[in-house]
């Protein structure tokens, strides 16, 4: 046999057994969740969650306690993920004008300023703020729709600032101040309809790891027994080998 082949047969043995170190990656994901608490004295609770696998992010939002009906047909409630604020709902001491209601305007420094609109089909960007034939309506709802996240709005729900408003108060609940105002977004509509009545920050969702493996359906060496078996085997034929050849070498130095 060669002293060639002899030399190369300890690096063949041991790239039998070597496994692959790379495996191609999904793409990134991220989940977030926030429990959403009255405010302004309304009712209105409940959960959102936000998923994001890439560029898409799967929003669901569940309420209940919310107003039913206003001028005869349910109440249609505006939610939107606030951004660019302190990453924190807005305080009873927010109302600025002492009517009573911390609205949206007032909130702003707090919940930062509408990132995206939760609307129930087509634009979710701020511009939607108000399309209010585009959102859920009534006293409970469980919203839940796919569609791609903006850099912005990513960004404020990773650095933890990203905040979930549904807004539209009774407006028979509201002062006889806040009443008489207009909403600033839509002067056509009362200010309740822009009064929020749930909020919560969207938090990193905590993640159960599962103990052991994942189950592939491929069985592969487990790792505190075959695959050492495997490594020790391919050691011990290197060493075998590799022996083998310095005692070749040396009988054939002996023969000279």
């Amino acid at each position: 046999m060669k002293k060639s082949a002899l030399l190369a047969a300890p690096a063949l043995a041991l790239a039998a057994v070597t496994l692959p170190t790379t495996t191609a990656t999904a793409a990134e994901s991220w989940s977030f969740q926030a429990e959403l608490a009255p405010v302004n004295n309304s009712t209105a609770a409940g959960h959102a969650v936000v998923d994001v696998t890439g560029q898409e992010a799967t929003v669901t939002v569940e309420v209940a306690g919310a107003p039913a009906l206003f001028q005869g047909a349910p109440y249609p409630h505006a939610q939107h993920i606030h951004i660019g604020g302190q990453g924190v709902c807005a305080p009873p001491s927010a109302d600025a004008d002492g009517d009573g209601a911390v609205s949206s305007m007032e909130g702003k420094p707090w919940t930062g300023g509408i990132g995206t609109s939760l609307t129930t089909s087509g634009d979710t960007s701020p511009a939607s703020a108000v399309a209010v034939d585009r959102f859920p309506a009534g006293e409970a709802y469980t919203y839940q729709r796919t569609f791609p996240v903006d850099g912005a709005t990513l960004a404020a729900l990773q650095n933890g600032t990203a905040v979930v408003n549904v807004h539209g108060a009774d407006p028979a609940a509201l002062s006889a101040a806040a009443q008489a105002k207009a909403n600033p977004m839509a002067p056509a509509l009362p200010l309740a309809s822009d009064i929020p009545i749930a909020c919560g920050v969207l938090a990193p969702a905590q993640m159960a790891v599962p103990e052991g493996p994942a189950d592939t359906g491929v069985e592969t060496a487990a790792a505190g027994s075959d695959a050492r078996g495997l490594a020790g085997a391919a050691v011990l034929g290197m060493l075998a080998l590799g022996g083998a050849a310095v005692g070749l070498r040396r009988r054939a130095a002996g023969g000279r």
